[in-house]
């Protein structure tokens, strides 16, 4: 009798397909702190790293080691001082990090080099290699601060780490920059992942955190396009959301931010649809942002026709001058093809979804559905868990989308007040 279970593991396996595919050539680099290395689950993450590279993804794999180092100067009752996030490194510091390096790479390779029989890594045959190929400089004095030994990255040896991805080995970096006069420099391992998946054009940033990404009522955040990751940031600036940020600004196309405490989190986030972790993309030829004062006119070009017909509620130019930062838009080639707006009733925790319009060109082509995602994910980072919207001629539109039809009692009183009867529009309302 057929288990279970073994019709979901065949459409599991199945459904990963595109993504094997997909990921087959590709370059990745995989960040993650002394702490995850140290921690009893990253046997496991391992495990997966492995698989990844038996699946033909060229790996990078940068570790920190501020824990190790932390722990060091206590034991030691050493003075430890970092300011504005970053350790100033004596050299007493310095000592300490190298050793930690040291430690940590060989607990990686020995993890890396396990091939007993029934275990995931039996006859993977992985290799690992390192070397010098981060150049770095002093970070010097800033703001009246001698960071000392305290560096940042001044090159990447992209050629020679791209010879060793060829070979099919696995890079391992530390947070360690050597200079041409022989110093050694304490990096952040932001900045030698940021530095190395720049440098390599890397396809993935994957950063492995203690803790996912969420929005202020603690849900995640899933798909963040640049703009909108920018605006997370000024309520929870991270270093890794930081570094997606950075990285995806200086070309590469996609970062995630991963909990490592999840069990097959990696794999999770690579081969399936949705995803478990926090996605930042590159803005490309075509966007989705948060619109600027410069994009009023592109908008009332695109909402004109339908203001017109009645669909939409008319706006004049100064209304939309007075609300622009409540709008998104879809821009392709410096043109607005399309717009939606959100209206935050922060007491309440709701917020009114309104004009959603795309350019006749290029409706049934996805993009209206990318923009509503857009626009859930900006509201859930302002801590909103519920939408509406009032519609007299798409209302099959968003129920197919999550929206139930609901009664005017249902929105908020303010709301309420100025509904207006002579349109008669449905409510519609989504949970996010």
């Amino acid at each position: 009798m057929m288990s279970g279970s073994f019709p979901q593991f065949v459409n599991s396996f199945r459904n990963s397909a595109p993504y094997i595919n997909a990921h087959k050539g590709k370059t990745f680099v995989l960040v993650c702190g002394g702490e995850v290395v140290a921690d009893e689950t990253f046997s496991s993450i391992v495990h997966d790293i492995a698989l990844l590279s038996t699946l033909g993804v060229n790996l990078v794999l940068v570790h920190g080691s501020r824990s190790q180092v932390e722990a060091g100067l206590q034991s030691a009752n050493a003075a430890s001082s970092v300011v504005h996030g970053t350790r100033v490194t004596d050299a007493r510091a310095l000592e300490l990090a190298v050793q930690a390096a040291g430690l940590l790479r060989a607990r990686i390779e020995a993890l890396l080099s396990m091939g007993i029989a029934n275990s995931p890594m039996h006859n993977a045959g992985i290799r690992v290699c390192g070397g010098n190929f981060v150049t770095a400089q002093p970070l010097g004095v800033l703001g009246g601060v001698d960071y000392q030994h305290t560096g940042k990255v001044r090159r990447v040896d992209h050629e020679g780490i791209r010879a060793q991805l060829a070979l099919g080995n696995i890079v391992l970096l530390p947070p360690l920059g050597y200079s041409p006069t022989g110093e050694i420099f304490n990096l952040t391992k932001e900045d030698v992942a940021v530095s190395v998946a720049t440098a390599l054009r890397a396809d993935k940033l994957i950063l492995l955190e203690g803790a996912p990404l969420t929005a202020a009522d603690g849900k995640l955040l899933r798909d963040l396009p640049l703009t909108l990751a920018q605006t997370v940031q000024a309520a929870n600036a991270t270093p890794a959301l930081a570094a997606a940020i950075q990285a995806c600004q200086q070309g590469v196309e996609r970062c995630h931010i991963l909990d490592f405490h999840t069990d097959g989190a990696l794999l999770h986030e690579l081969f399936t649809r949705d995803g478990i972790g926090s996605m930042i993309n590159r803005d490309a030829y075509e966007s989705i942002r948060i619109a600027g004062i410069e994009d009023v006119g592109g908008i009332m070009e695109l909402i004109e026709p339908l203001e017109r017909d009645g669909t939409l509620v008319r706006r004049s130019r100064e209304r939309l001058e007075l609300e622009i930062g409540c709008f998104s838009v879809v821009e392709r080639d410096g043109a607005i093809i399309g717009c939606a707006a959100l209206y935050p009733d922060q007491p309440n925790c709701t917020a009114e979804l309104a004009c959603v319009a795309t350019d006749p060109v290029y409706r049934r082509s996805g993009r209206a559905n990318r923009l509503l995602e857009h626009i859930e994910g900006r509201a859930r980072a302002e801590g909103i868990d519920r939408l509406f919207v009032l519609t007299t001629r798409t209302a099959h539109w968003f129920v197919e989308r999550g929206f139930r039809p609901a009664e005017l009692a249902e929105l908020p009183e303010q709301r309420r007040e100025l509904y207006n009867y002579q349109r008669n529009s449905l409510v519609l309302i989504k949970d996010l």
